[in-house]
């Protein structure tokens, strides 16, 4: 039978934990037969999967965050079977969720490792981009199917599981309302038009800093002090969405390095009259605040992001051996599978093994013929792949299930570390070198990526009462999509505007990957004390219960980059202040629609920039762009932007449907 159209609500017990005796029932009980695989759902989550592709790579290569696509296709979803007048579509949009959230999940995996290949004057050819992406997403759905019992229901209650939270309230209020694509529609036209007009036009800069005044440019200057914020509106939701909390400890990271570090370096400047450092040719006295930043702060920060991941995989240790007793079990016990019901039944034990055998070969003969053309070097790869894969899969999802963020960067620096000493010490080095660990490092990132964001997917459906069974069979078709649309755009990108310092696609997290394997590679000096320094720093950060991760990652990623996250963080704080508990939450709810719109809006239309300009289509105002009145009235239009999410964020009532 269909669901049930009344008893769409989630029970009381969804979010804590269970008592003695007590269990979950899902919306769709397991004993139902809810439509969830059809034309309809399929279709929608691969025109998604798509669209999000996309818009994600884009603003993943600008500012070196991937937005969770799960929330904006949920609400897109709801909309269009709202106004297709579909009825009981909560297992499809679950579906639709599920096949399209592929977007981001690979696009980071990709972008923050491949665009490395261009920064250090290589090439990487289509396929190659595609492959290690579609590799490593298949290894990530493979290798996380084993935990998905652990974490969605033997945890359940017991991890927060934020994204996969907003994204099963949008789907269970839209089957009830649906009313909320109205807001994501004017809030997504808002956003896009916002970073339009800064990024293509130029009326206003899409960055503000101290320096655009005298006193500003003389702190800078003389004591390497400055602050600065990129203002686009797609930077603003996503901090909102990340929180205040989570926000702040970026922020303090970033803070760290900019406002004590750098401006203790500069405190002995003075007394230095020689460059310090492998490639350095200024003392630290000719240097700008940025250039000290970019050869001794994110160092730290690169060493902190490694020990936080080993500080994960020790955590996890004991989730891996519980997981691999289920799955054993499962392999010895053969009508385990088929008494299971329909809410808790997986892809069989022997399919995962048969097709992860599978791609391991095709990962082999990629590696073979497409990367490296020497066997030994093949196999040794492969060996790295898989194990660091299996051992960070856990890590990964363990973060996202936390605070809803995968810290994939930081474990895949630490696999570019490993996969580089391990290349050179079998005598592969240079620029073939770096090709093949930085490929190599795109399949462990998108594994990871994949990995933490499926298993939100797999709570959502927990949740809803989807067959995981259909879930796991049809990401795999999501991520292959992905994969294509994020290589072909990547191209595109590259071509029209490069990646790098120079370039408005700054990847920053790509910059990191390039800085950290060139001397491994071509042996030059690689900054070991410093990459100690910030992996004491987090160990330290982790005794004090901080979390090390979050903190890292605001001490390698830019000043301006890590702002708008705070202000998004302390927007999101302001419009919950109300005494009325209902009533904060509906407001938080409304600024989580509206801050998806502003995140999907500016990406999208930065990929239209993007499309623009790779036509010779130019826009720019360039007499006025960049001048002290185009960041002036930067200033008072994402001041005008901030209040706009305020305002409408504190129309929500707890009787409105919107």
């Amino acid at each position: 039978m269909e669901e049930n159209r009344q008893n769409f609500s989630l029970p009381d017990n969804a979010y804590r934990e269970l008592k003695q005796g007590e269990t979950y029932k899902p919306i769709m009980p397991a004993s139902s037969k809810p439509k969830e695989v059809t034309a309809y759902s399929v279709t929608m989550g691969l025109i998604m999967a798509i669209l999000f592709s996309a818009a994600a790579a884009y603003l993943g290569l600008k500012v070196g965050q991937v937005f969770e696509a799960a929330i904006p296709i949920a609400i897109i979803a709801v909309g269009v079977g709202n106004i297709f007048g579909k009825k009981n579509t909560l297992g499809q949009n679950t579906i639709i969720q599920s096949i399209g959230a592929s977007s981001g999940v690979i696009v980071a995996g990709a972008i923050f490792t491949l665009p490395a290949l261009y920064i250090l004057g290589l090439e990487a050819q289509f396929y190659q981009v595609f492959l290690s992406s579609l590799f490593g997403g298949l290894l990530g759905i493979l290798l996380i199917i084993p935990f998905r019992r652990y974490f969605v229901k033997d945890m359940h209650g017991k991890l927060p599981f934020p994204e996969a939270t907003a994204t099963t309230e949008v789907l269970v209020s839209g089957e009830k309302k649906g009313n909320q694509a109205k807001v994501l529609a004017v809030s997504g036209l808002v956003g896009g038009l916002y970073d339009f007009i800064a990024s293509s036009v130029g009326l206003w800069s899409d960055t503000i800093s101290t320096r655009m005044v005298g006193w500003g440019e003389m702190i800078a200057d003389k004591f390497k002090l400055l602050f600065k914020v990129n203002n686009g509106a797609a930077v603003l939701g996503l901090g909102y969405i990340i929180g205040l909390k989570y926000a702040a400890f970026i922020c303090a990271g970033s803070f760290t390095v900019w406002f004590v570090l750098i401006p203790l370096i500069n405190y002995f400047a003075p007394g230095m009259t020689i460059p310090v450092g492998e490639g350095i040719s200024e003392t630290i006295g000719q240097m700008s605040a940025e250039d000290i930043f970019f050869h001794y702060g994110r160092p730290l920060g690169i060493g902190g992001i490694a020990m936080a991941g080993i500080i994960g995989i020790v955590k996890s240790a004991g989730i891996i051996r519980q997981a691999l007793g289920l799955a054993v079990k499962e392999l010895k016990g053969k009508k385990d599978v088929e008494v299971r019901e329909r809410t808790d039944r997986d892809i069989s034990m022997k399919v995962i093994l048969s097709v992860l055998i599978a791609v391991l070969v095709a990962v082999l003969f990629f590696f073979q013929f497409g990367v490296l053309h020497n066997w030994l070097f093949t196999i040794i790869s492969l060996v790295l792949v898989f194990v660091i894969s299996f051992l960070f899969t856990t890590v990964a999802a363990n973060a996202i299930a936390i605070v809803g963020s995968n810290p994939v960067s930081g474990m895949t620096l630490m696999t570019l570390i490993l996969t580089s000493l391990v290349l050179v010490s079998a005598g592969l080095s240079g620029t073939s070198g770096m090709t093949a660990a930085m490929i190599i490092g795109g399949v462990v990132c998108t594994a990871l990526s994949m990995a933490g964001g499926f298993i939100t997917d797999l709570k959502i459906g927990y949740w809803v009462g989807v067959t995981p069974a259909k879930q796991e069979k049809w990401k795999f078709l999501g991520a292959a999509v992905s994969a294509a649309t994020v290589a072909g755009v990547m191209m595109l990108l590259n071509e029209t505007y490069g990646f790098g310092p120079d370039s408005q696609l700054v990847a920053p997290q790509a910059n990191a990957m390039a800085a950290v394997i060139k001397p491994l590679m071509e042996g030059g000096s690689t900054p070991w004390m410093l990459y100690f320094a910030g992996a004491v720093f987090a160990l330290i950060l982790t005794m004090i219960g901080v979390p090390a991760l979050a903190f890292a990652l605001g001490m390698f990623i830019p000043l301006e980059l890590n702002v708008p996250l705070l202000i998004g963080g302390i927007v999101s704080w302001v419009v919950t202040r109300s005494k009325d508990a209902e009533l904060n939450r509906a407001r938080k709810d409304r600024g989580t629609l509206i801050a998806s719109g502003l995140i999907a809006g500016g990406a999208l239309m930065g990929v239209v920039s993007a499309i623009l300009k790779y036509l010779g289509v130019d826009l720019m105002l360039m007499s006025w762009h960049g001048s002290a009145g185009a960041e002036i009235l930067a200033v008072l239009v994402y001041v005008a932007l901030i209040a706009y999410v305020i305002w409408d964020a504190k129309r929500a009532r707890v009787d409105m449907t919107e």
